[in-house]
């Protein structure tokens, strides 16, 4: 109750929700306003609009929510609790309804000699199976930057972490786009498939992404560089959010998760 009350909450509830609304219409908008979308070149444009997005909305927002703009990574950083489990249903709710949002929008204002929508699908000689691991391994390698670059522990740290998060969007496009049309994001592939009723495989783009966000907070919390908070204190991370995230008037510097290095 004492998080539901609190402003600095639903201000970064309507930071998620606003950034994904940005973020879905300037990376599909992007990805359809080619015509020569067979072409090398298309997939080198897509990437970057995807990774200089992220990079400019995690910089824009990362001091209000933190700038997921994912629900794999929002699912990442509730596995390593550092968000609450409201925090985390919320957030997810709001980028689902900003990509639909976004995607209705695009929708509306597209050239009337495109049809597309920027929904992902499987590459012809792909099977579902190949798509997850395409996914998650693609997911991995970005929740683990995100987690490695906003780690407060370290002090190595120097430049940008949204320059560098956004620069691992990019590299996960570049891999995936020719295997998968690369989602990495669940709520990114939701916004299109909705907008235009078309769920083909739809659910290798949440299985893939989300199993890559748990799998690398497992990995980076307790093997690659274990974390020795107690478990209690973690649990109450869990149910109540860090202990700084939940005054009532909201505080004006949120200790989740800025997209920040440390």
């Amino acid at each position: 109750m004492k998080e539901l009350k609190s402003k600095a909450l639903w201000r970064a509830v309507l930071a998620e929700l606003v950034g994904m609304v940005l973020f879905i219409f300037l990376s599909i908008a992007a990805a359809i306003g080619n015509q020569n979308n067979t072409k090398p070149d298309q997939e080198v444009k897509v990437a970057l609009a995807f990774g200089l997005a992220i990079a400019t909305l995690a910089q824009s927002l990362g001091h209000i929510s933190g700038a997921h703009l994912n629900p794999a990574v929002t699912l990442g950083m509730l596995v390593s609790c550092q968000i609450s489990a409201l925090r985390a249903i919320l957030y997810i709710a709001a980028q689902m309804l900003g990509a639909a949002v976004a995607s209705g929008i695009v929708y509306g204002v597209q050239p009337s000699n495109v049809s597309a929508l920027g929904i992902n699908a499987l590459n012809e000689n792909i099977t579902p199976s190949q798509g997850i691991g395409v996914e998650l391994l693609a997911t991995f390698q970005l929740v683990l930057c995100v987690l490695a670059t906003t780690d407060k522990r370290r002090r190595d740290v120097s430049g940008s972490a949204p320059l560098a998060i956004g620069l691992s969007v990019c590299l996960g496009h570049l891999t995936a786009i020719s295997f998968t049309g690369c989602g990495i994001n669940p709520a990114r592939s939701f916004g299109p498939a909705v907008i235009i009723s078309d769920f083909s495989n739809h659910w290798v783009y949440w299985v893939g992404p989300m199993c890559g966000g748990v799998a690398a907070a497992l990995i980076y919390d307790f093997l690659l560089y274990p974390k020795m908070d107690d478990f209690p204190d973690r649990l109450r991370v869990l149910l109540s959010g860090p202990p700084l995230d939940y005054e009532v008037n909201g505080a004006e510097h949120a200790a989740a998760v800025e997209m920040s290095s440390k």
